[in-house]
């Protein structure tokens, strides 16, 4: 029997997801257009670009919603947000036409992402392959903006912070594809930030719960949203970097892999109750909309402290009565080996470092020096 033309699409479709690092300026999207380009004169027939913010923007529009009205609707601040990506998928759009690339950017309004309706951090409730098979059949490449879908009453929804990871991986899924290349300022995983931690070492292969693990703790590579959908649909993740000297390759995030690493949070959100009976209510909260949490003691109180997330949780908290528990930022310094986690809370970033350091170091005894891969980066994620 014949195939569809909507099968040969699915079978030649590749998707690539590139984070804000990677796009800071008008050069880095000229950049990354080369790339795509280069990836279709090699053979490859269609290209998905799922694209982020450009660094630093969601925070200049949460900053800038704040100072227009601290009590904005959870809705309006969704549609806010959303605009960073979607002026990054317009740029990268007009970046890949220069090359006379036949293009088009979707965002969250046609990319067939449907989602729940809780503003701030929206989950993906069912997915339509058809706009981006249409988009497909006319276009070689599709840019889609990141971190955003729409709920079931047609508004826009924000999957939340660093989720247009989350986003290249449904759409990856909704392709039938197996894989799904992240492209971020460093070339994988690594044993610690390797701009904090010198002698951070890659980690060439890591299982999914591992990496979900160290996401869930601060790590940034990323989104532990987007590697728990990967595991449910066995979608591998590549993890790459863009260089000038071209991609690089570090990890595969897959079946297995493991390795003691150290995590490094800052301004994690410490919440000191006056109970037990409070924190177990905030408990309840958190874990009703599956938010990373540690339970903890703070001053010898009953405490939370927030790792991942920390914008739809506090803001999530925000909804209800809490005048009671007083809210501090942290620097949660994470040590992760085998299912064994401790969790040291800093007030002073620097000293946190330094810890964090001491802890690689008796991790990996020796390690210390020029973390492996580091020069091919060219930028700081966010």
């Amino acid at each position: 029997m014949p195939h569809r033309e909507s099968d040969w699409l699915i079978m030649n479709t590749t998707v690539l997801k590139f984070g804000g690092s990677s796009l800071l300026s008008p050069e880095d999207y000229g950049r990354v257009a080369a790339h795509i380009a280069d990836r279709l004169i090699a053979g490859e027939t269609k290209i998905v670009a799922v694209v982020s913010a450009m660094s630093g923007t969601t925070g200049n529009l949460n900053a800038l919603m704040s100072d227009v009205n601290k009590e904005a609707s959870s809705s309006n601040l969704d549609a806010a947000l959303a605009t960073g990506e979607t002026l990054s998928a317009c740029l990268m759009e007009a970046a890949v036409g220069r090359l006379g690339i036949p293009v088009i950017s979707l965002n969250g309004y046609s990319l067939g992402i449907r989602t729940d309706s809780v503003f701030g951090r929206a989950s993906v409730e069912s997915v339509d392959a058809k706009p981006i098979f249409a988009a497909l059949q006319d276009y070689d490449v599709v840019v889609a903006a990141g971190a955003q879908g729409i709920n079931q009453d047609g508004r826009l929804t924000f999957l939340g912070r660093n989720s247009s990871d989350l986003t290249a991986i449904v759409i990856a899924s909704m392709l039938g594809e197996h894989a799904c290349e992240i492209y971020s300022d460093v070339p994988g995983v690594y044993t610690a930030d390797p701009y904090l931690v010198p002698g951070a070492q890659l980690i060439p292969e890591i299982a999914y719960g591992a990496i979900e693990q160290m996401s869930r703790h601060g790590a940034k590579v990323l989104h532990h949203r987007a590697v728990d959908y990967a595991r449910k649909r066995a979608i591998s993740i590549v993890c790459k970097s863009l260089t000038y000297d071209g991609a690089v390759t570090g990890t595969t995030v897959a079946g297995q892999g493991d390795a003691r690493s150290v995590t490094v949070a800052r301004d994690a959100a410490v919440l000191t109750c006056v109970s037990l009976a409070e924190r177990d209510h905030l408990r309840a909260i958190l874990d009703q909309h599956e938010t990373s949490a540690i339970y903890l003691e703070e001053n010898d109180e009953p405490a939370i402290c927030i790792t991942s997330d920390i914008d739809f949780a506090t803001r999530l908290l925000a909804l209800r009565d809490t005048r009671s528990v007083s809210i501090a930022l942290r620097t949660a310094v994470t040590e992760i080996d085998s299912s064994v986690v401790r969790v040291h809370l800093e007030s002073d970033y620097e000293r946190a470092i330094f810890l964090a350091r001491q802890i690689h170091e008796r991790m990996h005894p020796g390690s210390l020096g020029e973390p492996s891969g580091s020069k091919t980066a060219k930028h700081r994620s966010s």
